[in-house]
Formats: structure tokens, C-alpha cells, sequence
């Protein structure tokens, strides 16, 4: 049996050897790991246990940002071969659902997604997947990298809900790896100027490294009136809510100008309350985002272009061996930590 980091339960990280689906079909493809990322929803799962409706009632394996080398492939897989460096999309619907035949394979209700109770994650040396979920990285992209495109792939969702303008001005919420990520693919997307507030000034300080990207230090005053001064009084266009903070939401739309999008992306652990008459007098439009679909191939070339540089949001790597203490790192939320990565055996 292979080895893997388990959530026994909350706050409870056992590294231990678990049966896991190993058998390779036709159409899939055997990845040996090389960098997972930790993600906010592990540190979650491994501090509460849960996340909304999500509930861990029995050992999990972790992990679902992911990349490695392809190790083995199906009978039927040509668009893959023994060697090639990917990073992995771990969520696998139904793509003959009618979920996935609109375009919204993430929104089927039947996929299934790594280190999502019940689904084992892939903090393993090897996992089996389907090929066609499985993205070859351009040699200018390393693994450290190509495991950061999963969590851009939630920003290029949220950006693309957002239908941002070239010039348009951006608020994010939160400058945790999403916010931060958040930020960059906005930027890339078209905004002229992105302001982004966190009460972790250290997070902030990372956020100021990047041109157009403007940090709201609570000293300076609320996100509200800094933003009004910096737009004249007239608002953002475009509003990410990355933080999934209940706080976040009050007063939101002070932040915004008439007509303005809100686009929330951070998951709160609870149902959250929000002013909807604000929105509406100023008929500011509300979009969610629920991971990802068809955008793992624009995540890739943004980071092989150089468009996007995650180098600086990444800020610790641990050992497979010693991966619990980064998860319990992780949970520690250091205001000078952003991704924490774990490198896998060779």
C-alpha cells in the first residue's frame, strides 16, 4: 500500500501507509508526484474538520495541487507520454452530464474532487488519473510552478466571471494565496490598477512587490475611503471577495462604483449576511465562483509567458517526510506565509 499524509480527523495528521485506487484505465494515466501545494480548504479540513456541507467522517488523504511526471499511460491515451512533466486538474465529473454538456463540468453534481470528503486527495507518491485532466507544463514552467496553476485556475474563472475591461479598476479583498493570485489575474486580465487589503500587513508587503498592484494598510485608513480617494469618489469596478470573512461583506458595496460586479471567490465556512438592498439601488451584480472549468490551459500560459510570476507567494517547501509539520505550519497562519508547498520522493 502507498503512503500518504491522512486526516484522521480534525487536527489529527497521521503519515501512514492507506489503500488507495491504483488501477490504471484505459483512458488514464500514473503520475508520480513531485510538488503538492497546501491549500486553504486542507488547512480547513485539517483544523475544523469541515467546510460547509463538506464533512470529513472518515480518513482522507490531503492535497489537490498538484504536479509531477508521467510514470504510465492507458491503452487509449495519446495526447500523453512516459516523461512528460504535468500538473493535474483534480476535479473529475461526468462529462456526459448535463452539467458538463453547458460548459459547467466543475458545477456536476456527480464529480468528484481531490481531498473533498469523500475523495482521497493526492499527497502520495503516485496518483492515477484521467488523461485527458492532466496538462503537459512547457519546460519554462517548473513543478514548484505547475503546482500553483490549480489555485490561478480559481482566479481565471472569477476574472472571466467578472468580465473585466482593458483599464478597469479592481479591488481584492484578502491577500492570502488566493487574493494574491487573485490580484495577479486581474492584472493580467486587463485591469489598469488592482488594490488589494488584508489586515496582515506582512501580506500586504508581499502584494507591493508587483507593478499595479496597491496595498490598502488599515493604518491608511477603511479599504472604503482609500478607494474613494484613489477613483475620486467614484468606486471600483470590479470587486474580488477572497477572504471568505463573514466581515468582509459589510459595507461592501461602499467599495464599488454604480454598476458595478462583486465577484465572491473565497468559500466562508458558514452562510454569511449581506446588505442586498446596497446592491441593489446601485444595481451592483453579484457573480460566485465554485472552482473552475476549460481554463487549466490559460492558467499554463500565463506562468510559461512570464505574465504571471508566483515565485515570491511562495514561501515555504517541506519535505514529504515532514509534511505534517507544514500542515501544522499551514494552520499556524504566520503572517509572512502565503503557499507553503511540500516536495514529494523521487
Amino acid at each position: 500500500m502507498p503512503k500518504a499524509l491522512v486526516l484522521e480527523r480534525a487536527l489529527e495528521l497521521s503519515l501512514r501507509e492507506i489503500d488507495l485506487p491504483q488501477t490504471l484505465a484505459r483512458d488514464a494515466v500514473r503520475v508520480r508526484t513531485e510538488v503538492v501545494g497546501i491549500c486553504g480548504s486542507d488547512v480547513h479540513y485539517y483544523k475544523h474538520g469541515r467546510i460547509g456541507p463538506f464533512v470529513v467522517s472518515a480518513p482522507m488523504v490531503l492535497g489537490h495541487e498538484a504536479a509531477g511526471v508521467v510514470v504510465e499511460v492507458g491503452g487509449d491515451v495519446t495526447t500523453l507520454r512516459i516523461g512528460d512533466r504535468v500538473c493535474v486538474e483534480p476535479g473529475v465529473p461526468d462529462f456526459t452530464s448535463r452539467a458538463s454538456r453547458i460548459g459547467r463540468y466543475n458545477l456536476d453534481p456527480s464529480l468528484t474532487f481531490w481531498a473533498t470528503p469523500p475523495d482521497h486527495g493526492c499527497l502520495t507518491p503516485e496518483v492515477v488519473h484521467p488523461a485527458s485532466l492532466c496538462y503537459r507544463l512547457p519546460d519554462t514552467v517548473t513543478a514548484a510552478q505547475g503546482a500553483m496553476v490549480e489555485p490561478l485556475a480559481v482566479c481565471i474563472q472569477a476574472t472571466t466571471k467578472a468580465q473585466i475591461k482593458p483599464g478597469d479598476i479592481a479591488v481584492v479583498l484578502g491577500a492570502g494565496p488566493i487574493g494574491l493570485l487573485q490580484a495577479l489575474a486581474a492584472r493580467a486580465s486587463g485591469c489598469s490598477d488592482v488594490f488589494i487589503f488584508d489586515p496582515q500587513d506582512q501580506k500586504l508587503d508581499i502584494a507591493a512587490q508587483y507593478p499595479g498592484i496597491h496595498p490598502l494598510y488599515a493604518r491608511n485608513g477603511s479599504p472604503a475611503a482609500q478607494i474613494g480617494t484613489a477613483t475620486g469618489g467614484w468606486g471600483a469596478d470590479v470587486l474580488f471577495e477572497c477572504s471568505g470573512a463573514a466581515a468582509a461583506f459589510r459595507g461592501i458595496a461602499d467599495l464599488l462604483r454604480p454598476g458595478g460586479t462583486i465577484v465572491a471567490v473565497g468559500m466562508p465556512i458558514d452562510p454569511v449576511a449581506m446588505d442586498i438592498v446596497a446592491l441593489q439601488v446601485r444595481e451592483i451584480a453579484l457573480f460566485t465562483v465554485f472552482r473552475y472549468a476549460n481554463v487549466y490551459d490559460r492558467a499554463i500560459n500565463l506562468l510559461a509567458s512570464g505574465q504571471i510570476d508566483v515565485g515570491p507567494l511562495i514561501t515555504g517547501t517541506y519535505d514529504f517526510d515532514d509534511s505534517i509539520a507544514a500542515f501544522e505550519r499551514a494552520a499556524e497562519g504566520r503572517a509572512e506565509d502565503i503557499k507553503i508547498q511540500i516536495r514529494m520522493p523521487d
